[in-house]
């Protein structure tokens, strides 16, 4: 029989009952180091003492009333990441593939509404993920996600990472805009070049097409910028994000110039959860240590500190990885051998981390790592590499004997 909790995931045979910083326990007290941060999300790691006592004092006020009516929390968060960015405006919504639909309707009505309803296709990448509804299956592009579900959605089209004339080649009359992740997490952490991503820009400005971001995974602080792309100088006209936005808490939001926030008017779009009291008190809190002076500068050490010690694991076990990727606390370690493999022995040394395609294990560790954590892991990987060089190797003895 079918279980009650539908078997989507392939879960790993762990509950963790408590966590503190980058740590999580089970009932047993087994203790894990954890570098995936429930997939990029825990920003603050866990039991952060700002942001439990922030929820918990929200959770006694008000948590929900819908937008019929104001939520100053909603305005106070929106205020700040304005100021903090490029934007002019935000829209609060509950994930990163709303995020990416909300964005891409954005730029489709910007480009009706300034006349050409033509314009509706968007240009998206070779690697990308953009989420898991219909339409963001489709912005993806990946067959094995689209399996199964009838039709794809039209209206995008696809084209490589880092390659100038590929995009141009792909534009049309019938394009609207370009939405591309600065770091593709999801198919191997492959940051996109500066140089092209202000290629991007100069492409959009040329044929007055509209640049999207998609940040649900690079956001948040988590490239050791609030934001991935500034790491390029350039400036997106729309933007979303997600993931690490509350530390855990469900967000997402997209950020926009007023040239394009303008054209969602009333009764054009909405959310009944998105930006409600609870959800903005907790990414305030996330906010409140974010941009705290010096928090940023701390992740971009501390990510160029794990990132020395994976490339010392790359040059130890050359038979186990063979590159590192990555930026700031967005890191991945390809692997030689079965990457499923190389998770599950570091799992056996107490180290979590998420797999991602390319055969990379993906790390992506709370912000709040310490230099203790990044040896450590280091330390574990390191005992999960000699792990699997052993299992490699009896496999070979008993394949020989047979």
């Amino acid at each position: 029989m079918i279980p009650a909790l539908m078997p989507t995931y392939n879960r790993a045979d762990l509950a963790f009952e408590r966590g503190e910083g980058c740590w999580l326990y089970t009932a047993d007290g087994r203790r894990f180091l954890d570098l995936g941060a429930g997939i990029a999300t825990s920003s603050l790691g866990h039991n952060n003492p700002h942001l439990v006592a922030a929820i918990a004092g929200q959770a006694a006020r008000v948590m929900h009333v819908s937008n019929l009516y104001r939520v100053p929390q909603a305005e106070r968060l929106a205020e700040r990441l304005v100021a903090a960015s490029f934007a002019d405006s935000v829209f609060f919504c509950n994930s990163g593939a709303e995020a990416n639909e909300g964005m891409v309707k954005m730029i489709r009505r910007a480009q009706a509404r300034n006349g050409h309803p033509e314009r509706n296709r968007i240009i998206c990448f070779n690697g990308a993920f953009h989420g898991r509804t219909l339409a963001m299956l489709a912005a993806t592009g990946n067959p094995k996600y689209l399996d199964g579900f009838g039709p794809e959605v039209e209206g995008f089209d696809h084209v490589p990472m880092n390659n100038m004339n590929a995009l141009r080649a792909a534009i049309t009359a019938e394009t609207a805009g370009i939405m591309i992740e600065p770091v593709q997490g999801e198919s191997g952490v492959n940051v996109a070049d500066p140089r092209f991503l202000q290629e991007l820009r100069a492409a959009c400005d040329e044929f007055g097409l509209y640049l999207g971001m998609d940040e649900v995974q690079s956001g948040m602080g988590r490239t050791g910028r609030l934001f991935a792309h500034e790491w390029s100088g350039v400036t997106p006209d729309v933007m979303s994000t997600a993931k690490g936005i509350a530390g855990g808490f469900p967000m997402g939001a997209i950020l926009a110039t007023e040239a394009v926030a303008r054209h969602l008017t009333p009764g054009s779009h909405g959310t009944t959860f998105g930006g409600n009291p609870l959800a903005c008190t907790a990414a305030n809190a996330v906010l409140d240590v974010l941009l705290a002076p010096g928090f940023l500068d701390q992740v971009q050490a501390r990510g160029g500190l794990l990132a020395g010690y994976l490339d010392d694991l790359v040059a130890a076990f050359p038979d186990i990885f063979d590159a590192r990727r990555g930026i700031g606390l967005m890191l991945g370690l390809r692997c030689v051998a079965p990457v499923g493999l190389v998770q599950d022995a570091a799992m056996h040394e107490g180290v979590l981390g998420v797999t991602a395609g390319d055969n990379v294990l993906r790390l992506v560790p709370p912000l709040v790592i310490t230099e203790d954590d990044c040896a450590e892991a280091a330390r574990r990987l390191g005992q999960a590499a000699l792990r699997v060089r052993a299992h490699l190797a009896a496999t070979a003895g008993q394949e020989s004997a047979a």
